[in-house]
């Protein structure tokens, strides 16, 4: 059981962002982001998204810092992994209004 986090590597917002994941499972995951603020917002379907400055808290807090290669494999591993083809669909799905 382990939560991961890798560089900040993508620019968004004039900031670098990280992702931060679980190799285990999510509820691991969010409780691990809400004791260390880090926002519900953040979470985008298997990781949450967070900004560089809060990498190295992250880290002290017990996150295990990893390249973006070693997350994606982890966090596929795992089966937690969201694949680009089905986040379109599922945020399809999110997006529309409930049928009455």
């Amino acid at each position: 059981m382990a939560i991961l986090v890798d560089e900040p590597m993508w620019p968004a917002h004039g900031r670098w962002w990280a992702h931060l994941v679980s190799d285990t499972d999510l509820d691991e995951l969010h409780a691990f982001a809400a004791a260390n603020g880090i926002p519900p917002r953040g979470f985008d379907l298997d990781h949450y998204d967070v900004p560089d400055e809060s990498v190295d808290r992250l880290v002290a807090a017990g996150a295990e810092r990893v390249d973006g290669h070693t997350l994606v494999r982890r966090l596929i591993a795992s089966g937690l992994r969201v694949r680009a083809r089905d986040r379109r669909v599922t945020r399809s799905r999110a997006a529309r209004p409930e049928s009455r």
